[in-house]
C-alpha cells in the first residue's frame, strides 16, 4: 500500500498529470450538475447527439489544421443543441428522430473526412483517441487547462444563480410558465450550457462515452437520495469521487482514460442500487 501512495506521488510530480486532475474534476463536477437536470427532463439522449456532433466539428478542425479545435467544436456544438431543442418542441421531426439524424450524420461524416484528408499516418488511432478519450487528457496545453477552468466557473455559477428556474422548469415546465417563467429561455440556457460540457468532456472521456459521465452521477443519487437539492449536491460528489478514482486507476495500470472513469461509475451505480434496495426494504419492513 505504502508503494502504491508512492507511485501516485511521483506521478503527481509531472505537470501533465495534474493538468489531467484539474481538468478532470471540473468536468465531472460540471456534468453532474447538469446531468441530474437532463436524467428528469428525460434529455438523456441529447448527449449522444450533441458528443457525435462535436466530432464530426472536431475532424473539420483537424482537416483544416487548426490547433485549437474547440474554435470550431462549440459554436457547433452549441448550434446543434439549439437546433435541437427547437425541432423537440415544433417540428414534424421528433426530438429523438432529429438527435438519430445528427448524431449519426456528424459521427459519419467526420470519420469520412478523417479518412479522405488523413492528419497523420495512423487515422484508426486519431479517431479512436476522439471517440473514447484515450490519451488527449494527458497531452493538454496551459491554454486549454486556463480555457476549461474558466468555462467549469461559468458553468458552475450560472447553474448557482439560476437554480430555482432550473428546479422550476425541470419538475414542472406549464405549472412554471403559468407563473411567469420563461421556460423556453431557461431549456435554452441548459442546451447551451450542455454543449459547453460536452465539449470540454471530448478530452476527458471521448465522444461515445459522455452521456455516461451525465448520467450515471445522477442515476446513483437517485437510488439513495429523493430531493432534487441532495441529489445534485450527491451526484457532484460521486462524480468528482469516480473521476479522481478512475483518473488515478488509469494513471497506474495504464489503461485508457474514459473507459476506466465510466467502469467506475458502474460500479459506483450498482454500489448505490443495493443500498437503495436495502433502504427500501427496511421502511417497507418498519
Amino acid at each position: 500500500m505504502i508503494e502504491l501512495f508512492q507511485t501516485i506521488a511521483a506521478y503527481f510530480e509531472f505537470r501533465f498529470v495534474q493538468y489531467a486532475f484539474i481538468v478532470g474534476i471540473l468536468i465531472a463536477l460540471c456534468s453532474s450538475l447538469l446531468g441530474v437536470t437532463l436524467v428528469l427532463k428525460r434529455f438523456s439522449f441529447i448527449g449522444d447527439g450533441l458528443s457525435h456532433m462535436a466530432f464530426g466539428a472536431m475532424a473539420v478542425a483537424a482537416v483544416v489544421g487548426l490547433t485549437n479545435n474547440m474554435i470550431i467544436a462549440m459554436p457547433v456544438t452549441i448550434g446543434a443543441a439549439i437546433l435541437l431543442l427547437r425541432t423537440s418542441q415544433n417540428s414534424r421531426i421528433k426530438g429523438d428522430a432529429a438527435v438519430a439524424m445528427l448524431s449519426v450524420g456528424a459521427l459519419a461524416m467526420g470519420y469520412l473526412l478523417m479518412n479522405i484528408f488523413p492528419t497523420s499516418s495512423n487515422v484508426s488511432a486519431d479517431v479512436c483517441t476522439t471517440l473514447f478519450g484515450s490519451v488527449s487528457i494527458l497531452t493538454l496545453s496551459i491554454v486549454e487547462v486556463w480555457l476549461c477552468i474558466g468555462l467549469s466557473i461559468a458553468t458552475v455559477i450560472v447553474f448557482i444563480l439560476f437554480y430555482n428556474k432550473i428546479f422550476a422548469v425541470t419538475f414542472d415546465e406549464n405549472f412554471a410558465r403559468a407563473t411567469g417563467t420563461k421556460a423556453n429561455l431557461y431549456n435554452l440556457l441548459i442546451a447551451i450550457v450542455t454543449a459547453v460540457i460536452i465539449v470540454l468532456a471530448m478530452n476527458l472521456v471521448g465522444s461515445l462515452l459522455i452521456s455516461a459521465l451525465i448520467i450515471f452521477p445522477a442515476l446513483s443519487a437517485m437510488r439513495v437520495f429523493k430531493s432534487f437539492k441532495s441529489v445534485t449536491i450527491s451526484s457532484a460528489i460521486i462524480s468528482v469521487v469516480c473521476a479522481a478514482t478512475g483518473l488515478l486507476t488509469s494513471i497506474v495500470a495504464g489503461t485508457p482514460v474514459g473507459p476506466t472513469i465510466v467502469a467506475v461509475d458502474i460500479v459506483v451505480f450498482l454500489i448505490f442500487l443495493l443500498v437503495g434496495f436495502i433502504i427500501s426494504r427496511v421502511r417497507k419492513g418498519r
